[in-house]
């Protein structure tokens, strides 16, 4: 790439100059077919258009929202936004009106002066904003009915690297969409990032399903394209959710060395694609499967390389990688060619923020090494280095880092000026959790979703996966733990999504009680509550990832589409679990407390074994008794669990006995 180019813009101009004929973009039909094409000489004739219209209206600097399907038009209009200097926001149009909110929270922050689109989407969603004063001024332009007979007009003019590019509003997994501001010196430096990560170069050629709205499609594909001058034949994210064979079928027709999305579409590959639409695939030029935009699961990669490591797909193709809006798009990846890199760090280590490999374990997929000047794993409380091994939240600093959050100044600061204690380097503080380890990073999730339940710290990704895996009726990817409040106490929750094949096979106390029995198992910790809800009310991202505070909130409010629930008497409160003042299922919360005390599974716990047989303690005997007087209210000797040497059933009858006698 010369190094004199400053901005995408003269890298498109100069495409355009030396390979005016060579198509860049194909565009697929819901069932593979080409439909569409575009050069660089007919991209660069667009948007020089587009730039000379903007130009003419003095419109520099200010902001257009692109509201199109996935298509051509999207691509030639974020170009022209480029050309002209206005300030691109992607976005996409609401779909029966589920994403209205967000669109309009995001059209509330930008001001934009334009709205961009095509003809059909204009008629169809234009009415919506009718009762918006704030955005009666917006000046809405179809696209494909653009005159663009002004493109020899056109003249570069006013871009720096410094000039802000497009407006990149975060998925809101979190909080309210935040618009990333993106420049021109961001782009060309994080692309520079994945050309040299990924290996890429002229002879690369793409194919894509991922949103052109979302970072990951626009930038890694999209404009990758554009910036390494390759191929890429790109379809609609529903033609790939229908029917992700269609995917698969692209990569094997078109010769695709690169493709990917995040773990969810690895998964769905593996359950839903058939043996007969296998016949005639050829993976065998895949050299790139990147894998981000959310937990990458071990379990994933290992089914997805055996469903298709008999049509040439190779394991060593598996990209984990990672990264964020803050950052344009990529920060870690792999090793092209290399296997990816699997360790099983110790649950009880994990609790106390410390990584430690272990023979058995919860297993996570490395994210590869760092592409960034400095990243850096930090405690985020004293703001000190975290030594190696040691969880912390994952800061970065590099020019690929973006200059803020549109119109949030004080957030801005917060977030992406974070210094380290006596150091003078800014950094960005990306909120997720993660450790090093001999340099290769393993993400652990979102700061803000940890769940910490008696001092001990969980990942939500990690019970959900065990949770997921505990019973068929529970659809993979689609659930979501967190803590709430109970009488003082942080209690368990999960919320999981029932497959829409099985929600009326399996009672809810099996499914219950599965769930409960593999968490204990795994993590240590009880389930207080499962709520399945209904198929397709999950609630995730634009881009697939799970909204962890969202469904905390919804679940608070009452607002899940509940299909059924089950509560663990065990963990429930006193006054939730005993309402009429019935004695609870004291043997179940005494098997609970002793298996989380004695951390072993309840399905290896012998209820008429004496419970001393079990390695308990004078500590675990007196902290298990204090519970015992806490939750029924009664006083009991530490003895009572030694004298005798009772099991569970019998310790069980002594004290319903004695509840029954005048406990509560």
């Amino acid at each position: 790439m010369n190094k004199e180019f400053r901005t995408l813009v003269d890298v498109a101009v100069s495409r355009a100059k030396t390979s005016p004929d060579a198509t860049v973009y194909h565009m697929l039909a819901d069932d593979g077919s080409e439909c569409g094409r575009l050069t660089f000489g007919e991209l660069d004739r667009r948007a020089r258009a587009m730039g000379r219209f903007f130009e003419a209206a003095n419109a520099s600097g200010s902001r257009a929202v692109l509201l199109y399907p996935t298509g051509l038009d999207y691509i030639t209009a974020f170009f022209g936004c480029l050309y002209g200097g206005v300030v691109a926001v992607p976005a996409y149009p609401p779909r029966m009106n589920r994403n209205l909110k967000r669109l309009l929270s995001i059209m509330e922050d930008c001001a934009p002066r334009y709205v961009l689109t095509d003809a059909d989407t204009l008629a169809n969603v234009r009415a919506a904003f009718a009762n918006h004063p704030a955005l009666e001024s917006i000046e809405w332009i179809a696209t494909d009915l653009f005159d663009f007979s002004g493109a020899e007009d056109w003249q570069p003019s006013g871009l720096s690297a410094g000039t802000l590019a497009f407006l990149q509003y975060t998925s809101g997994s979190t909080s309210a969409p935040k618009g990333v501001m993106v420049t021109h010196g961001n782009l060309m430096h994080n692309e520079a990032l994945i050309h040299k990560a990924f290996d890429l170069d002229e002879s690369t050629v793409v194919v894509s399903w991922l949103p052109i709205y979302h970072d990951m499609g626009l930038i890694g594909n999209v404009l990758a394209a554009v910036y390494g001058g390759f191929r890429a034949y790109l379809m609609s994210p529903a033609a790939f959710l229908r029917r992700p064979a269609t995917w698969l079928e692209a990569v094997s027709r078109f010769g695709a060395t690169a493709s990917g999305g995040p773990n969810f579409a690895y998964d769905l590959c593996a359950q839903k694609v058939k043996p007969e639409d296998c016949a005639n695939l050829d993976l065998s030029r895949w050299r790139i499967a990147f894998n981000g935009a959310e937990p990458v699961r071990a379990g994933t990669l290992e089914r997805f390389a055996a469903r298709f490591r008999p049509y040439g797909f190779r394991d060593q193709a598996l990209f984990p990688c990672y990264g964020m809006a803050e950052t344009t798009l990529f920060v870690t990846g792999g090793a092209v060619s290399a296997a990816p890199v699997v360790t099983a760090f110790d649950r009880r280590a994990m609790q106390d923020n410390r990584a430690v490999a272990a023979s058995e374990g919860e297993r996570h997929v490395g994210s590869g090494r760092s592409h960034m000047q400095a990243l850096r794993i930090v405690d985020p409380a004293s703001r000190g280095e975290c030594p190696e091994g040691t969880v912390g939240e994952i800061w970065v600093s590099d020019a690929s880092v973006a200059t803020g959050y549109w119109n949030k100044p004080e957030l801005s600061k917060e977030t992406f000026e974070a210094r380290l204690t006596g150091g003078d380097e800014a950094f960005l503080r990306t909120g997720d959790l993660g450790v090093l380890i001999e340099g290769e990073l393993f993400v652990l999730g979102r700061l803000k979703d940890l769940i910490i339940i008696r001092g001990a710290n969980h990942y939500p990704q990690d019970i959900e996966l065990t949770a997921e895996s505990s019973h068929a009726a529970l659809r993979p990817g689609c659930s979501v733990a967190f803590a709430v409040d109970a009488g003082g106490e942080e209690r368990l929750v999960l919320v999981a999504e029932v497959s829409r094949e099985r929600r009326h096979g399996a009672s809810m106390e099996e499914i219950g009680e599965a769930v409960q029995r593999h968490v204990a198992a795994e993590h240590g910790v009880s389930v207080s509550e499962v709520v399945l809800i209904q198929p397709a009310t999950c609630l995730k991202t634009s881009s697939g990832k799970i909204q962890r505070s969202a469904t905390r909130k919804a679940y608070l409010a009452g607002e899940l589409e509940v299909f059924k629930a089950w509560h663990n008497l065990a963990e429930a409160p006193a006054a939730a679990a005993n309402p009429a003042g019935m004695p609870p299922d004291v043997t179940c919360w005494l098997e609970a407390e002793l298996c989380q005390a004695l951390k072993i599974a309840p399905s290896s716990f012998d209820r008429n074994r004496p419970i001393a047989e079990y390695g308990l303690d004078s500590l675990r005997a007196s902290e298990l008794v204090a519970a015992i007087e806490e939750r029924f209210g009664v006083e009991l000797p530490v003895e009572i669990l030694f004298v005798g040497e009772p099991s569970l059933s019998g310790l069980s009858s002594s004290l319903t006995a004695q509840l029954g006698a005048g406990g509560r």
